[in-house]
């Protein structure tokens, strides 16, 4: 006899596939057991260690990464192992007007002079502190300071591990940040500043030009987050149960999802080196988090055509992530005549980390040849006198 389909809170609550089953000896229940992931070059003690850290709250995810960072510089992965001289790194904590300690990291040429700023919006599965350090390094080895910054609840900065209570103040995070790093530095004055946002942080870079319209000489997306595939959204019958359960359980980690590193990189090798970035959130996306992202999609689709800086639009055309036809009406309606859109056929949606390396290097430099021919367009509008 067919044994009868789990409710869908029992589904919600079920352990990961990678998740070992122990039944209790005391109350007989069942509890998921982590089971230690394993890397290449790491011993078990320290794999374990890692595998078993909560990450919840950022002291942890620091130590994390201190005991991770020089292994996950020495992968096989052609974003670390290329050689860029003389680019100077920092990175830094500073506290925002809401009282959250961020942690931010900055790239720059030391020996060329600086063409402009680079300020990086990161996705939802990603940090400042892994595979932006190979971008970081190839923009500004090409003549561009790069700034990153982990929003709150990511990476190394304060905050519950992936929970975003409110996309509009994560934000208001973002800009307050940007804006203090552009103001306080006197040499940074009058160079041109762009936005580059991938997947979530493509809607971000989209939600700070709203905010701030005459701020930005341009943007550069990188599959971004204006709608999400059919394939990665629950069905309606599932988001209106999530919104309910939302109103109990913000914080839950119960939004059903599907393996986002085997549908995001093409590359097999790739894609298994994405479990290096150990401080990186993996988990179900907590409820209140996903219905953030999805509201704030629904309205980026809306406002497409209120979109008026500069665009360079990057989009693989097998992205089953986000959606590349919102890319293309972003093209389409955004009302600005200096836009570009190119699509990569059979790419998937880590187009900068999860491709073949020449199609990763191909990508890099569209991108910086974009931003050499509009820092040369802002340079010129800015000796125009008024």
């Amino acid at each position: 006899m067919a044994s009868k389909p789990p409710t869908l809170p029992e589904k919600l609550l079920r352990p990961s596939a990678h998740d070992a089953i122990r039944v209790c000896v005391h109350c007989r229940r069942r509890v998921a057991v982590v089971t230690p992931m394993k890397w290449e070059g790491v011993d078990e003690k320290l794999a374990k260690m890692v595998s078993e850290a909560n990450l919840d709250h950022a002291s942890e995810r620091r130590r994390i990464r201190e005991m991770f960072k020089d292994i996950q510089l020495s992968i096989d992965h052609c974003l670390f192992k290329a050689q860029y001289s003389a680019v100077k790194t920092e990175e830094f904590y500073r506290v925002n007007s809401r009282g959250l300690e961020i942690f931010s990291r900055r790239w720059f040429p030391g020996s060329l002079p600086m063409k402009a700023l680079v300020c990086f919006c990161h996705g939802y599965g990603d940090t400042c502190t892994f595979f932006i350090e190979g971008i970081a390094k190839k923009l500004a080895s090409s003549g561009y300071g790069v700034f990153a910054m982990d929003y709150p609840g990511f990476g190394l900065s304060e905050g519950l591990h992936g929970y975003i209570p409110s996309f509009d103040n994560l934000v208001d995070d973002v800009v307050e940040h940007y804006t203090k790093i552009k103001a306080e530095n006197p040499e940074y004055r009058g160079l041109p500043s762009f936005l580059f946002g991938q997947s979530m942080g493509g809607a971000v870079a989209l939600k700070v030009h709203f905010k701030q319209p005459n701020a930005w000489d341009g943007a550069v997306l990188v599959a971004p987050m204006c709608k999400m595939a059919e394939d990665v959204v629950p069905s309606w019958p599932v988001q209106q149960i999530l919104i309910c359960m939302a109103k109990i359980l913000p914080k839950g980690k119960l939004v059903p999802q599907k393996d986002l590193a085997e549908m995001a990189f093409k590359d097999v090798k790739k894609r298994e080196q994405t479990s290096y970035n150990v401080i990186a959130y993996k988990d179900k996306p907590r409820l209140r988090t996903a219905l953030e992202m999805l509201r704030t999609t629904q309205e980026l689709e809306n406002q497409l055509q209120e979109v008026s800086l500069p665009l360079l639009i990057l989009h693989g055309e097998a992205d089953i992530v986000t959606d590349p036809s919102v890319s293309k009406a972003l093209y389409e309606k955004a009302n600005n005549k200096d836009k570009k859109l190119c699509l990569y056929k059979d790419a998937y949606h880590s187009l900068l980390e999860g491709e073949p390396d020449e199609m990763i290097f191909q990508i890099l430099d569209d991108i910086i040849s974009w931003l050499d021919e509009h820092c040369i367009n802002a340079g010129a509008s800015r000796s125009i006198p008024p």
